[in-house]
């Protein structure tokens, strides 16, 4: 039986994500948190083999904080449930440490399939984003090209920057300085081919291929 520990900021998530698993013996739901800190206390606590959780959640660091999980805990099993775009992070999320990244769009057969293949050992990613990056059609104008030409910080930067936030914003949410912020700004414009932040804000929503 695996112990699961479930993280997110909006209660009827876990009531979903509970309700799927406890039909199944080889589970057993030993935690729920709503935020970063809490989640960090029940892991102490309950030794989850495998943690269930969003990267936007209060007081989360994004994805830096699979890469301190993992660090803290290297047996934890970690499944990434999130909204946010798989285009821009779900390889950043297995680089950081993750065994798993399933969108919060998909069907409840998809989310199952995603946690039973986590908790056999494997890595689940979606066939979209599988079949984008074996793609021979995709150059180095294309999706996947672009996303694998940022790191995982810059990904990050550059989602705050689509979503209007200010350097000073950016900073705290990513616990750096606002200088390091501009240092990403200029890295995100050399790599992007833009010369402004409103080049970064199109770019990132032709990344989310919306």
């Amino acid at each position: 039986m695996k112990n699961i520990l479930i993280a997110d900021s909006h209660p009827i998530v876990i009531k979903g994500l509970a309700s799927i698993l406890k039909k199944d013996e080889a589970y057993k739901i030993v935690a729920k948190s709503n935020d970063e800190n809490e989640l960090k206390n029940h892991i102490i606590l309950k030794s989850p083999d495998i943690i269930i959780m969003d990267i936007d959640m209060p007081n989360s660091s994004g994805l830096s904080i699979i890469k301190t999980l993992k660090q803290n805990n290297p047996e934890v099993r970690i499944i990434i449930f999130s909204h946010q775009p798989e285009e821009l992070y779900a390889l950043s999320a297995i680089r950081f440490g993750a065994s798993g990244y399933i969108n919060k769009s998909k069907s409840l057969k998809k989310i199952k399939t995603a946690i039973d293949q986590v908790a056999r050992g494997g890595i689940y990613l979606s066939k979209f984003i599988s079949e984008k990056i074996s793609s021979k059609s995709s150059s180095k104008t294309g999706v996947v090209s672009k996303y694998r030409a940022l790191s995982s910080r810059e990904i990050e930067v550059l989602n705050f920057i689509s979503k209007g936030l200010k350097n000073k914003d950016i900073a705290e949410m990513l616990k750096i300085n606002e200088k390091t912020v501009s240092t990403y700004k200029t890295r995100l414009q050399k790599k992007l081919n833009v010369d402004s932040v409103a080049g970064l804000i199109k770019q990132s929503k032709m990344l989310e291929l919306s």
